[in-house]
């Protein structure tokens, strides 16, 4: 059951950051409290104001605030989260996630994360059947991520393929699926 759970959603810098908002409305809505970390390059595709509004708390993107330069905490993001959803997450990210290189407050976050790891990726079919993306992936699961496989389909390149971002709702129905058979 995601009622009552806290969740930090990470966004990226992919068109498909415009289904972050389904994926909060879903959570909210089920009952969950929904934090979000956006890179630089996702606020380029979504802003902070329709995310904060979604969720109701400010969006997490630097380091430190700007208007009064208070440190906003990785550490305490990762013990807060019962779960940390990185929707979508692009080639660049999960390069970064599976090397270590915490340049950004989402991968920060990432690398303090205690609680389970959900990600979805969303590319071009190319980019995403690249062997270095599918090495990383394959280096995420060995961290005990959980990837939530892309679909195949119509994508912003004009082309067709994989690396579509799952869908919201089946996102949001594979961590309800999760706390459910991890409640205690």
């Amino acid at each position: 059951m995601i009622e009552g759970k806290h969740i930090v959603l990470g966004i990226t810098g992919s068109i498909a950051a415009y289904k972050a908002c389904l994926i909060i409305r879903g959570l909210v809505k089920r009952g969950a409290e929904v934090q979000v970390v956006i890179t630089p390059a996702g606020k380029e595709f979504i802003t902070p104001l329709t995310l904060s509004t979604l969720t109701g708390k400010p969006v997490v993107s630097e380091f430190f605030d700007r208007r009064d330069g208070s440190w906003h905490s990785h550490v305490n993001l990762g013990l807060w989260a019962d779960a940390m959803l990185i929707a979508p997450a692009t080639a660049s990210t999960i390069g970064k996630m599976a090397n270590g290189i915490a340049d950004n407050m989402l991968v920060t976050t990432y690398l303090s994360m205690k609680a389970p790891v959900f990600v979805a990726p969303a590319m071009d079919l190319d980019m995403y059947q690249h062997p270095s993306t599918q090495r990383n992936l394959d280096t995420l699961r060995s961290y005990g991520n959980n990837i939530i496989e892309p679909g195949t389909g119509f994508l912003a390149s004009h082309l067709e393929g994989k690396g579509r971002m799952e869908e919201p709702e089946n996102i949001i129905n594979i961590l309800d699926e999760y706390f459910k058979q991890h409640s205690k």
